[in-house]
């Protein structure tokens, strides 16, 4: 499957990228409950930075967010919360799944995350590049004003105009 439509099912929650169970259950082919039903039978393997269960407030937060097309998919009834999967947490749902599907989805999936990494890497990169030539455009702009607006020599003293007595009082 393409990178770039696996990214977009990659969303941010607690400040943490992760992928939503229904998902991985669409993206691997199969139900959302054997999906479910696998995770719960070894959930030894999904400690906290692997897995959550999100909350109805992330649930509700994210259906109304700007990444609501994304979560179009959502019908959760109350009594269901999703899982959320972490990166490693998705490593580990293959292995709990063992099939071939599941195995070659983790590996784009894992491209996936790593294609984001990158983007960050560049983006920051960028930023950086984008400050340095901040300052730069500053100096200059700084140096064509002084250029354009010369300070003005100071005034001398003027003589007084007029017929002036030497001697005079004042």
């Amino acid at each position: 499957m393409e990178i770039q439509l696996i990214s977009q099912k990659i969303i941010e929650l607690r400040g943490i990228r992760v992928m939503l169970d229904i998902h991985l259950a669409e993206l691997y082919g199969i139900e959302l409950k054997h999906l479910r039903q696998s995770v719960r039978r070894n959930i030894e393997r999904f400690p906290a930075d692997f897995m959550f269960e999100i909350n109805n407030n992330e649930c509700n937060s994210l259906c109304n967010s700007r990444q609501s097309q994304i979560v179009t998919s959502l019908s959760y009834s109350s009594s269901y919360t999703p899982f959320a999967f972490t990166e490693q947490g998705i490593a580990m749902l293959a292995t709990v799944l063992r099939s071939p599907t599941a195995i070659q989805m983790s590996i784009d999936i894992m491209r996936a995350f790593v294609a984001m990494r990158q983007m960050l890497v560049e983006m920051v990169s960028i930023n950086n590049r984008l400050d340095l030539l901040e300052f730069e455009v500053q100096d200059i702009n700084q140096l064509l004003d002084e250029m354009m607006h010369p300070p003005l020599p100071p005034e001398k003293p003027r003589r007084p105009i007029g017929f002036v007595q030497q001697g005079a009082q004042k």
